[in-house]
């Protein structure tokens, strides 16, 4: 797996947490995800927004991408499309993806590298494989993500941040045997790169055959941890956590899972798994595709924004380029 790795002897240990005095979150479900497709038509699993979960304030979306062994000619994308009112935070396990925008951002994502991209009051970007993964195909595998933004934020400047591999901030389990990735806000006094406007906590562990994980986490969080790849457990009960499901806990002050003995011999031989939380943001939501708003008038008028052309305006360095709206009409005609 090229997502970066460390040993983890060397890495600063996550702190123990005595397990008669914690106040361990119990897991109150554990969601299955619902396979569809998104851009040109690559498929996704999406644990989150479904009939078993609707919403997960303050996240949006969240789609697993892969892992899939593309053959030749096979990878796709999201080519130009708007967004309104919260951020995209696009993570690649493995493989790479292209990102433009009309704030003239953009760049190579590979191999454990991170693209987070706030549109705020509009943008426009385009997301696709790059040349030689759709000339010779490869393993892709990644989540997109959707943070939503309070009210007062929805009209911020849209900005892009490349967060590279090495950027991320690592610690180790207490006993050694998980790799702690953090991407953005902070466990247990560390702090990842990733700078938010929605207050959450984003990380990527990788946990060695049946070893066990014990995090801190703020109370006032939710927390979730998904199964990007093989099988473990959530919580002290135990709670089954195979790949393709996603763990939510209730309240506390910690959170525990574990990896099963046996994991899957075509996977990395870890538990790969997505921990995730943030603190509520308890506003209504208005949504219609690639516009969260908090009103049924706001996204009319994010859509008549659109249509006029003052989401933003494509960079002349990205020409030629493709829309939506133009594969759709070649799909009508």
């Amino acid at each position: 797996m090229p997502a970066i790795t460390a040993d983890t002897l060397t890495l600063k240990p996550v702190a123990e947490l005595p397990p008669s005095t914690t106040a361990w979150r119990p897991v109150r479900r554990v969601v299955a995800t619902v396979r569809t497709f998104e851009g040109e038509g690559f498929p996704v699993r999406r644990p989150f927004p479904s009939t078993e979960l609707a919403l997960a304030d303050p996240f949006l979306l969240l789609d697993h991408l892969g892992a899939v062994e593309y053959a030749p000619g096979e990878a796709k994308g999201a080519p130009w499309h708007p967004h309104r009112g919260f951020e995209t935070v696009t993570y690649i396990v493995d493989g790479a993806f292209e990102h433009k925008d009309t704030t003239g951002g953009g760049g190579l994502i590979t191999d454990g590298a991170t693209q987070w991209m706030t549109a705020g009051a509009g943008i426009l970007h385009d997301e696709m494989p790059p040349e030689q993964l759709i000339m010779e195909g490869g393993l892709f595998h990644g989540i997109q993500l959707w943070v939503n933004l309070p009210a007062r934020l929805k009209w911020t400047p849209p900005r892009y941040q490349p967060i590279e591999a090495h950027d991320v901030a690592l610690l180790s389990s207490s006993d050694g045997g998980a790799l702690v990735r953090i991407i953005a806000g902070e466990l247990d006094g560390t702090k990842g790169p990733g700078e938010t406007w929605t207050p959450i906590t984003l990380a990527h562990v990788s946990v060695a055959p049946g070893a066990k994980v014990s995090l801190p986490w703020q109370r006032g969080f939710n927390a979730l941890v998904y199964s990007l790849a093989g099988n473990g457990y959530a919580g002290e009960e135990l709670a089954p956590v195979p790949e393709g499901t996603m763990a939510v806990f209730g309240e506390g002050d910690a959170i525990s899972f574990s990896a099963d003995k046996l994991q899957d011999a075509r996977g990395t031989g870890n538990w790969e798994v997505l921990v995730l939380g943030g603190q509520p943001i308890n506003e209504p939501v208005a949504r219609y595709g690639p516009f969260v708003m908090n009103t049924r008038a706001e996204i009319i008028q994010a859509v008549e924004d659109y249509q006029a052309g003052r989401l933003g305006t494509i960079p002349a360095k990205f020409m030629p380029h493709r829309t939506v709206a133009d594969d759709a009409g070649a799909a009508g005609a």
